[in-house]
């Protein structure tokens, strides 16, 4: 009998027919990253996969019965999935939740201005980033617009595939004496954060010739004028692609692995398993939603009451007489959002004890927070057990972490909302380096032992 606890190394015991699967579901997830890089396209692409697997939307339903699949729309930027098992709902469901909103750089309401000879627009960062990391790299641009006749016009330029892209200038190092004395968090101005969008002018006009040639173009490509950025929801990213990471291509790296790592391998989860013959016992839902990496406000986030909506609307076409509240009481949920690693440039930030390492598996979370646990869901240990004890039956590769030393930082994910709720809540998800930057590194075994656990809970009793 062994009595000592040791990590496990996925590549230690993986099969020749395990790397096979493995490498063909990193394809599948590479293409996921690279064509849904906002959460209109993760919602986009995850309404055509499920699409094509029978899923169909529940507002074309009158009534849900065993064995259906359906899915909820909310405003194009989150949504829920569900396949309805054998069990009574008042029995509980088995949820697993991530969130499909990454660090990036949207445009502020009116962002063109003109300024030596170039045209530039104003962007205001969208959640944690070290604000340096995102200059001086070839940027993409996404969103939607509305014109004067709330038409929606889709914006997508300067991927790696067009012939252009847009970029943030960094100062010269000459020049940056007074700059470099700064602290990190303090030598880039976020205010000066502005894309180059162009530098050709109109010579028919007198003054902000290069915005008003700027403003033309935009006119022609997509019918929209100045005002309309005020109506719009365009951001920057990264334009580069996810690839393998090192020379045995044991890596990937791409942007917006937080959290769209999970994301993926819930959708596919859910999907593999209401594709198999055998119904399932507990009722399975999946989310993706927006706005984790701002503290979960707005109408498109965890906390908005759309869920509670979808979860009565799941009560109501059933014909069961169920309260909503028992029904969260007796439900379970891994918060799927990846978890810090340990790097080995950076050890000292890490308790290398009580942290992830790559390549040893999916990771669980008892909490998060920061400090004295604070802002954080702490599962309890009887919830903690029966996760362990069902990835032990079930041969996932798992490991233990935290989020670093005590007090060197911290963070949260949406476990706390559904915490909140009644829920068993524990945080499972995939350890990543590079977290918020614009080229996140995970373990492909790792991403691929994420999703096998996914699937094990999906069919928890």
């Amino acid at each position: 009998m062994d009595l000592k606890y040791e990590k496990k190394n996925i590549h230690s015991t993986i099969t020749e027919k395990e790397i096979s699967m493995m490498k063909k579901y990193s394809k599948e997830y590479m293409k996921f990253l690279n064509e849904a890089k906002t959460e209109y396209l993760c919602v986009e692409y995850a309404i055509e996969l499920l699409t094509k697997n029978n899923f169909v939307d529940i507002n074309t339903l009158q009534e849900i019965k065993e064995g259906d699949k359906v899915y909820f729309i909310n405003k194009e930027k989150s949504l829920y999935v569900a396949v309805i098992g054998k069990d009574a709902l008042t029995c509980g469901v088995n949820i697993i939740g991530a969130h499909i909103d990454s660090p990036r750089l949207d445009i502020k309401p009116m962002p063109l201005y003109e300024k030596q000879n170039v045209a530039l627009l104003k962007t205001q960062y969208y959640g944690g980033i070290k604000k340096y990391q995102w200059l001086a790299i070839p940027l993409a641009m996404h969103g939607v617009i509305y014109n004067e006749k709330n038409e929606k016009v889709v914006v997508s330029a300067g991927e790696e595939d067009d012939d252009f892209c847009f970029t943030i200038t960094d100062l010269l190092p000459h020049l940056s004496r007074d700059q470099m004395k700064l602290s990190a968090n303090e030598f880039i101005d976020p205010e000066k954060m502005s894309v180059l969008f162009g530098s050709i002018q109109d010579r028919t006009v007198k003054k902000d010739k290069i915005k008003e040639n700027i403003l033309k173009v935009l006119y022609r490509k997509y019918g929209i004028k100045e005002i309309d950025f005020a109506r719009s929801e365009i951001c920057f990213v990264p334009s580069f692609k996810a690839k393998y990471v090192g020379i045995d291509e044991s890596l990937i790296g791409g942007y917006g692995q937080d959290d769209r790592v999970c994301a993926y391998s819930t959708l596919k989860a859910i999907v593999d398993i209401a594709n198999k013959p055998d119904t399932v016992d507990r009722t399975m839902i999946a989310m993706i939603v927006d706005k984790e990496e701002t503290g979960s406000y707005g109408n498109t986030s965890m906390s908005s009451l759309t869920f509670d909506m979808f979860m009565n609307r799941l009560i109501n076409m059933s014909g069961e007489d169920a309260d909503l509240l028992e029904i969260y009481f007796n439900s379970k949920m891994l918060s799927a959002d990846v978890s810090t690693c340990v790097d080995p440039c950076y050890e000292e930030v890490s308790d290398i004890q009580n942290s992830n390492t790559l390549n040893c598996g999916v990771s669980l979370e008892k909490y998060t927070g920061s400090g004295g646990k604070y802002s954080s869901s702490d599962a309890n240990a009887s919830y903690m057990s029966e996760i362990m004890n069902l990835f032990d039956r079930e041969k996932i590769v798992y490991q233990l972490g935290t989020l670093g030393k005590i007090e060197k930082g911290g963070g949260g994910t949406i476990a706390y909302i559904l915490a909140n709720k009644g829920v068993n809540v524990v945080d499972c998800g995939t350890p990543i380096l590079s977290m918020h930057s614009p080229f996140e590194v995970a373990s492909e075994a790792d991403i691929y032992m994420t999703y096998k656990a996914y699937v094990e809970f999906f069919r928890m009793r």
